[in-house]
């Protein structure tokens, strides 16, 4: 199936989880945030959310600074 990450296509295995995306790509679940379809996905809900073809997905990191 193909998703669209951060305004990117990706290819990805039907059914796969915000938690294995994250995965995939290294990231830590500590300090990002994600939403799915312009909602917010709550940080206990990664691997119990599904992803389905056409789906766009936005990761942000929080970043600190002065």
């Amino acid at each position: 199936m193909r998703v669209r990450v951060n305004g990117e296509d990706r290819e990805l295995e039907e059914g796969v989880s915000v938690a294995s995306l994250l995965d995939s790509m290294s990231l830590e679940v500590n300090g990002i945030a994600v939403a799915l379809n312009m909602e917010i996905v709550r940080r206990g809900e990664y691997g119990d959310t599904h992803l389905s073809d056409g789906d766009e997905v936005e990761i942000v990191r929080a970043v600190g600074g002065g």
